[in-house]
Protein backbone atom coordinates (compact mmCIF):
# COMPACT_ATOMS: atom_id res chain seq x y z
CA UNK A 1 0.00 0.00 0.00
CA UNK A 2 2.79 2.31 0.66
CA UNK A 3 3.88 2.89 -3.25
CA UNK A 4 -0.16 3.56 -4.24
CA UNK A 5 -0.08 6.19 -0.55
CA UNK A 6 3.18 7.72 -2.27
CA UNK A 7 0.83 8.19 -5.67
CA UNK A 8 -1.95 9.86 -4.06
CA UNK A 9 0.79 12.48 -2.37
CA UNK A 10 2.64 13.11 -5.76
CA UNK A 11 -1.13 14.06 -7.87
CA UNK A 12 0.72 16.51 -9.61
CA UNK A 13 3.15 13.95 -10.76
CA UNK A 14 0.21 11.84 -12.37
CA UNK A 15 -0.53 12.62 -16.10
CA UNK A 16 -3.20 11.14 -18.72
CA UNK A 17 -2.24 11.02 -21.72
CA UNK A 18 -3.14 9.07 -25.73
CA UNK A 19 -1.49 5.12 -25.75
CA UNK A 20 1.56 5.50 -28.01
CA UNK A 21 2.97 2.02 -29.62
CA UNK A 22 6.48 1.84 -26.36
CA UNK A 23 3.27 2.09 -23.65
CA UNK A 24 2.87 -2.08 -24.56
CA UNK A 25 4.74 -3.30 -22.56
CA UNK A 26 3.81 -2.05 -19.25
CA UNK A 27 -0.03 -1.88 -20.09
CA UNK A 28 0.24 -5.71 -20.97
CA UNK A 29 1.63 -6.02 -17.22
CA UNK A 30 -1.50 -4.09 -15.91
CA UNK A 31 -3.89 -6.36 -17.95
CA UNK A 32 -2.43 -9.55 -17.23
CA UNK A 33 -2.33 -8.42 -13.19
CA UNK A 34 -5.28 -7.60 -13.43
CA UNK A 35 -7.78 -10.11 -15.32
CA UNK A 36 -8.12 -13.86 -15.22
CA UNK A 37 -9.03 -13.75 -19.31
CA UNK A 38 -6.56 -11.21 -20.42
CA UNK A 39 -6.07 -8.94 -23.49
CA UNK A 40 -3.08 -10.42 -26.09
CA UNK A 41 -0.95 -7.42 -27.51
CA UNK A 42 -3.09 -8.45 -31.05
CA UNK A 43 -5.79 -7.88 -29.39
CA UNK A 44 -4.57 -4.40 -28.01
CA UNK A 45 -3.62 -3.92 -31.67
CA UNK A 46 -6.42 -4.88 -33.58
CA UNK A 47 -7.90 -2.69 -31.34
CA UNK A 48 -6.44 0.36 -31.72
CA UNK A 49 -5.95 -0.02 -35.62
CA UNK A 50 -9.79 0.84 -35.72
CA UNK A 51 -10.23 4.46 -36.10
CA UNK A 52 -12.72 4.86 -33.56
CA UNK A 53 -10.83 3.26 -30.92
CA UNK A 54 -8.83 5.55 -28.66
CA UNK A 55 -6.22 4.51 -26.21
CA UNK A 56 -5.47 6.32 -22.85
CA UNK A 57 -2.80 5.97 -20.22
CA UNK A 58 -2.36 7.04 -16.87
CA UNK A 59 1.55 7.78 -16.11
CA UNK A 60 2.88 8.36 -12.78
CA UNK A 61 6.74 9.05 -12.85
CA UNK A 62 7.10 7.76 -16.19
CA UNK A 63 6.11 4.32 -15.35
CA UNK A 64 2.24 3.42 -16.35
CA UNK A 65 -0.13 2.62 -13.86
CA UNK A 66 -3.54 2.56 -15.59
CA UNK A 67 -5.01 2.79 -19.26
CA UNK A 68 -8.06 2.53 -20.78
CA UNK A 69 -9.20 1.36 -24.58
CA UNK A 70 -12.59 2.98 -25.37
CA UNK A 71 -14.76 2.95 -28.70
CA UNK A 72 -16.01 6.34 -30.14
CA UNK A 73 -19.98 6.18 -31.41
CA UNK A 74 -22.23 8.55 -32.85
CA UNK A 75 -24.03 9.25 -29.44
CA UNK A 76 -21.86 7.41 -26.89
CA UNK A 77 -18.59 6.28 -25.78
CA UNK A 78 -17.90 2.88 -25.01
CA UNK A 79 -14.81 1.44 -22.56
CA UNK A 80 -13.53 -1.52 -23.92
CA UNK A 81 -11.07 -2.43 -21.33
CA UNK A 82 -9.87 -0.35 -18.03
CA UNK A 83 -7.37 -1.66 -15.55
CA UNK A 84 -5.07 0.07 -12.81
CA UNK A 85 -2.11 -1.86 -11.70
CA UNK A 86 -3.25 -3.24 -8.74
CA UNK A 87 -0.09 -2.10 -6.17
CA UNK A 88 -1.52 1.34 -6.60
CA UNK A 89 -5.07 0.73 -6.79
CA UNK A 90 -7.42 2.95 -4.50
CA UNK A 91 -5.41 5.71 -5.27
CA UNK A 92 -7.15 8.10 -6.91
CA UNK A 93 -5.92 7.12 -10.60
CA UNK A 94 -8.99 4.87 -11.96
CA UNK A 95 -11.08 8.29 -10.69
CA UNK A 96 -9.33 10.32 -12.45
CA UNK A 97 -9.26 8.28 -15.70
CA UNK A 98 -13.00 7.99 -15.52
CA UNK A 99 -13.64 11.91 -14.96
CA UNK A 100 -11.37 12.93 -18.02
CA UNK A 101 -13.50 10.27 -20.43
CA UNK A 102 -16.19 12.32 -18.53
CA UNK A 103 -15.11 15.56 -19.61
CA UNK A 104 -15.11 14.69 -23.46
CA UNK A 105 -18.75 13.98 -22.82
CA UNK A 106 -21.08 16.92 -23.83
CA UNK A 107 -25.22 17.23 -24.06
CA UNK A 108 -25.33 17.94 -27.57
CA UNK A 109 -23.30 15.17 -29.41
CA UNK A 110 -22.45 11.94 -26.93
CA UNK A 111 -24.02 12.20 -23.92
CA UNK A 112 -23.03 8.99 -22.21
CA UNK A 113 -20.31 5.85 -21.55
CA UNK A 114 -21.23 2.75 -21.79
CA UNK A 115 -18.80 -0.47 -20.60
CA UNK A 116 -20.01 -3.97 -19.78
CA UNK A 117 -18.85 -5.48 -16.63
CA UNK A 118 -18.25 -9.10 -15.80
CA UNK A 119 -20.86 -10.56 -13.57
CA UNK A 120 -18.31 -12.02 -11.14
CA UNK A 121 -16.36 -8.65 -10.87
CA UNK A 122 -17.79 -7.09 -7.79
CA UNK A 123 -14.95 -4.52 -7.47
CA UNK A 124 -15.52 -2.93 -10.92
CA UNK A 125 -19.24 -2.81 -10.47
CA UNK A 126 -18.81 -1.13 -7.18
CA UNK A 127 -15.67 1.20 -8.80
CA UNK A 128 -18.12 2.43 -11.67
CA UNK A 129 -21.13 2.40 -9.27
CA UNK A 130 -19.48 5.61 -7.20
CA UNK A 131 -18.54 6.73 -10.50
CA UNK A 132 -21.99 7.32 -11.12
CA UNK A 133 -22.96 4.80 -13.48
CA UNK A 134 -25.77 2.56 -13.51
CA UNK A 135 -26.27 -1.00 -14.03
CA UNK A 136 -29.18 -0.52 -16.80
CA UNK A 137 -29.36 -4.92 -18.62
CA UNK A 138 -27.81 -7.86 -17.72
CA UNK A 139 -25.96 -9.18 -20.80
CA UNK A 140 -26.43 -13.31 -20.97
CA UNK A 141 -23.66 -15.20 -21.93
CA UNK A 142 -21.67 -11.95 -22.82
CA UNK A 143 -18.00 -13.17 -22.64
CA UNK A 144 -17.06 -15.95 -25.30
CA UNK A 145 -14.21 -16.76 -23.18
CA UNK A 146 -16.36 -18.04 -20.12
CA UNK A 147 -19.87 -17.67 -21.47
CA UNK A 148 -20.22 -15.18 -18.10
CA UNK A 149 -22.87 -12.69 -18.20
CA UNK A 150 -21.95 -8.94 -17.88
CA UNK A 151 -23.72 -6.32 -16.29
CA UNK A 152 -24.32 -2.97 -18.99
CA UNK A 153 -23.49 -0.15 -17.13
CA UNK A 154 -24.04 3.61 -18.18
CA UNK A 155 -23.32 6.88 -17.06
CA UNK A 156 -25.33 9.42 -18.91
CA UNK A 157 -24.67 13.27 -18.78
CA UNK A 158 -27.80 15.19 -17.19
CA UNK A 159 -29.41 17.66 -19.44
CA UNK A 160 -28.77 21.09 -18.30
CA UNK A 161 -32.37 22.79 -17.75
CA UNK A 162 -32.77 25.97 -17.61
CA UNK A 163 -34.05 27.15 -14.47
CA UNK A 164 -35.53 30.24 -12.77
CA UNK A 165 -36.54 30.78 -9.32
CA UNK A 166 -39.00 33.33 -10.16
CA UNK A 167 -40.87 34.50 -13.63
CA UNK A 168 -39.56 37.47 -15.38
CA UNK A 169 -42.43 39.78 -15.86
CA UNK A 170 -40.20 42.82 -16.95
CA UNK A 171 -43.40 44.70 -17.08
CA UNK A 172 -44.33 44.12 -13.45
CA UNK A 173 -40.95 45.46 -12.40
CA UNK A 174 -40.96 49.08 -14.06
CA UNK A 175 -42.06 51.49 -11.88
CA UNK A 176 -42.65 55.39 -12.34
CA UNK A 177 -41.48 57.85 -10.48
Amino acid sequence: MGAGRALTKEAGKLHIRWMIRRDMAEVLKAEVASFEYAWTEDDFLRCLRQRNCIGMVAEVNDRIVGFMIYELHKSKLHILNFAVAPNVRRTGIGRLMVKKLIGKLSTHRRSKITLAVRERNLAAQLFFRNQDFKAVRVLRDYYEDSGEDAFLMEFRVEEEEEQYDVPVNRIAQFEEN
